[in-house]
């Protein structure tokens, strides 16, 4: 007779690991810690936001607020291996505020927190976020630098007038134009319907969720022709989490900043794409609560409200732009025809795609002198 002992059981893919502190990830940089101030911050409506101050106390540099995209976090204005844009602004003469809105893959409750639009962070996160900087700076000039849905937020809170007398404003990769490739638009709009009932958000990082998983088909689809190895590579670079889009040009990025990706962007959540499907379908940033009479405040159109926007506007776009295409250029021509009086201008960098104007390791060669030549212009 064979005696046979009890199997172990199967292991399982082990779960992911939530965050649940109240603090904010801590931001990774080369600063000297006695220059970095994390000011405690919450929006109006209760939600934890992370407010960063950047350099010495001097009363006299003109302070920036710099606004990431969904899914990113303020630590793409910091990257330690290149030179980034708080150093160039620093260098320059300027205090770097950096807000991480509540789409911030720094903040714990990023994957399990409540849902929201970009409604709330229009009215909410940002109009509050600048408010509390002009507590501290006093009179000095408040610039704004803001990339992918943080400017698209930015020209919301601006149409709205919730925002009134910065000093100037650089959008980069899309404003009030949104504009997606028709591949894009239908991947989008399909895997939002079919994907909805089982997931709530697409990972980037295959180590966190496992190789036999419900997102295994997700990162097989994204290595489809892709000539990077990495899983996150391939589902942000080769298929902008499974939409078809391209965040970024691959040898642009230095191998350190490739290699952090899944640390520099977090999961895309599904439930926010009904709204954005309505705003890329109305080729502008439109409002999503109609009835709530909280959200009053914000313009149903925010392109229709443009004319309220009172400050200088840099739009800067790569033209390997493979996420919004030519949405800067598109808004450039738009508010000349409609809005002639505002003061806006374009700016197109060769070579450059949607993220690598900021996570570029030649970024400061190539795209910070725009910024601060703008900025430089209006101080």
């Amino acid at each position: 007779m064979i005696f046979r002992t009890t199997p172990a059981k199967a292991a399982r893919p082990a779960l992911r690991k939530v965050r649940t502190g109240v603090a904010p990830r801590p931001l990774r940089h080369r600063l000297d810690p006695a220059h970095v101030e994390e000011v405690p911050f919450r929006a109006g409506d209760g939600v934890r936001l992370g407010l960063t101050r950047i350099g010495p106390a001097d009363p006299g540099r003109p302070a920036v607020l710099l606004l990431h995209g969904h899914t990113a976090s303020a630590d793409m204005f910091l990257l330690p291996e290149t030179r980034n844009l708080v150093d160039v602004l620093l260098d320059d003469g300027y205090e770097p505020w950096l807000l991480d809105w509540r789409g911030s893959s720094r903040l714990p409750y990023n994957e399990t927190g409540g849902r929201y639009t970009y409604d709330d962070v229009a009215l909410y996160d940002i109009p509050e976020a600048v408010a509390h900087v002009r507590e501290r700076i006093g009179d000095r000039p408040l610039f704004v630098v803001a990339h992918c849905i943080g400017s698209l937020t930015l020209s919301m809170s601006m149409a709205a007038g919730l925002v009134p007398g910065l000093a100037g404003v650089v959008s980069q990769g899309v404003f009030l134009t949104p504009k997606l490739a028709g591949r894009t638009s239908l991947r989008m709009s399909v895997a939002g319907e079919l994907l909805k009932t089982r997931i709530d958000h697409i990972p980037v990082d295959i180590r966190k969720v496992g190789l036999w998983s419900k997102y295994t088909p997700l990162f097989a689809l994204a290595s489809r022709k892709a000539a990077c190895p990495d899983p996150t590579c391939q589902i942000l670079h080769n298929s902008a989490w499974g939409t078809g889009a391209s965040l970024f040009v691959h040898e642009n990025l230095d191998p350190a900043t490739h290699d952090r990706l899944a640390e520099l962007l977090g999961p895309a959540p599904l439930w926010i794409l009904p709204h954005l499907r309505r705003i890329e379908l109305a080729r502008t940033v439109v409002r999503w609560h109609d009835t709530d009479h909280r959200y009053r405040a914000l313009p149903p159109n925010a392109l229709d409200a443009a004319g309220r926007i009172d400050t200088p506007v840099l739009l800067l776009s790569g033209s390997e732009n493979g996420l919004w295409l030519d949405s800067q250029k598109l808004c450039h021509e738009v508010l000349s025809r409609r809005q002639p009086q505002l003061d806006v201008s374009y700016t197109e960098i060769p070579g450059y795609g949607h993220l690598d104007p900021f996570l570029g390791r030649g970024a400061a060669l190539d795209v910070f002198g725009h910024v601060l030549e703008f900025l430089g212009a209006h101080r």
